[in-house]
């Protein structure tokens, strides 16, 4: 929504997965959020400790609001819940519809789900290692079609 919590996340924890297998050069990511809640602040500073522990840094990432512009620069474009997916969905232009989908849905057999929003819940370390998962599994899907 904000920009500030499970999307810089899933950028964070897609880099990590990246420099995993040592293909950073292959992707370029971002995060945006739906709502103009937080623009230009960085992640919410629990999402920071929680990516912190698991050596990965949030903290020069700033918040922005997703712009048309995206639905045409990007392959993908991944939501964290469905009221987000709804959203983009909504000023998506027809052509890029296709290009949009759930994070949890690259997890087999996880369709659908979403990630639990931390800013309320305080689930930070849960939502790193979800999205970390979900990255994996993406990454790995993504490696495969470009092969």
């Amino acid at each position: 929504m904000g920009n500030i919590c499970r999307s810089p996340t899933a950028e964070g924890a897609f880099r990590l997965q990246m420099e995993k297998r040592d293909v950073g050069c292959l992707f370029e990511i971002d995060s945006a959020g739906t709502h103009a809640y937080h623009i230009g602040e960085q992640p919410d500073s629990r999402s920071q400790l929680a990516a912190n522990k698991f050596h990965v840094d949030l903290s020069y990432q700033r918040a922005r609001q997703v712009h048309e512009s995206d639905f045409y620069h990007y392959h993908y474009i991944f939501a964290m819940d469905a009221s987000n997916l709804s959203v983009l969905q909504s000023i998506c232009p027809s052509e890029h519809q296709t290009k949009l989908s759930l994070m949890l849905d690259s997890i087999p057999n996880n369709q659908g789900k979403s990630v639990p929003d931390p800013y309320f819940e305080g689930r930070f370390d849960e939502v790193f290692e979800m999205l970390d998962r979900a990255s994996g599994f993406l990454l790995k899907s993504l490696l495969k079609k470009s092969l």
